[in-house]
């Protein structure tokens, strides 16, 4: 018999997603004292506080909600949001392109919500944000506290109000992955800020953007250019009835990697 440790205890302070029996999602930030409303009445936060996860618990009005500490892609999911995220399927894959490891220095420019943030520091990575918007490095900036504690992230998380397009903040950086509109607008600011042999990854809903970008990439100091779009569809599986589900995620953007050789 496995015996958890006390770290397998919900503290307050902790997220904390609660599943309906209709797999309504909520998710919350436990706190003495506080209670969590629905439409059947009310559950106490101090229900959960100190139980381990994967209760059952009960509201005031009888309904049941599973307990459950939140994956990363429940939180990211569900988290306070000032623009678009990207979403939990293209994470995955732009941490691969990108070919991240602990301690890579990463430049990071169009945080919006902080996604991707979150997944680039839960690869071991140290992450220099970009914003123009003082209100999504703001957010960005919470959601990312809210998810690891400000303390764990303090010296690997930091956020700068800038125009990219302008010019990038640092140097020797091992990879920069960029959310913007134009990136190809960028890479005349990469020398002396990505190591050589480093990687650039981009994000875009246009294959029109795609294009332009690869078009700059092309025309010196980058190899190995590929872009790839990921489309992820669901399964029912209910004793004989096996079926793909009515609705998949389908597309939602372009990740584009190269390696940079230098000038």
């Amino acid at each position: 018999m496995t015996i958890n440790d006390e770290s397998d205890i919900l503290a307050e302070g902790d997220l904390l997603l609660l599943i309906d029996s209709k797999d309504r999602r909520y998710l919350l930030t436990l706190e003495s004292g506080k209670q969590f409303h629905s439409h059947s009445g009310y559950v106490a936060h101090d229900e959960v506080i100190g139980s381990r996860s994967g209760i059952t618990v009960k509201s005031t009005g009888g309904l049941e909600y599973l307990a459950l500490r939140p994956t990363m892609a429940d939180v990211i999911l569900k988290m306070p949001r000032s623009a678009q995220i990207i979403y939990p399927k293209d994470i995955g894959p732009i941490i691969i392109a990108a070919d991240i490891a602990p301690s890579h220095r990463i430049l990071e420019s169009g945080v919006g919500s902080g996604a991707l943030s979150i997944a680039l520091l839960r690869s071991g990575a140290n992450v220099t944000g970009i914003e123009l918007r003082e209100d999504f490095a703001q957010r960005a900036r919470k959601n990312v506290e809210t998810f690891y504690g400000i303390e764990s992230i303090n010296e690997r998380y930091n956020v700068l109000l800038g125009n990219e397009y302008e010019g990038l903040e640092g140097s020797g950086y091992d990879r920069i992955v960029l959310d913007l509109p134009e990136p190809w607008k960028v890479i005349d600011h990469i020398p002396g800020t990505l190591k050589q042999d480093g990687i650039i990854v981009t994000y875009l809903p246009s294959i029109t953007q795609v294009a332009k970008l690869t078009e700059r990439l092309s025309k010196g100091g980058f190899a190995m250019t590929e872009t790839r779009e990921i489309l992820s569809r669901t399964w029912h599986i209910e004793g004989q009835s096996v079926r793909p589900d009515h609705r998949m995620v389908a597309h939602t953007g372009f990740i584009t990697s190269s390696r940079y050789l230098g000038t």
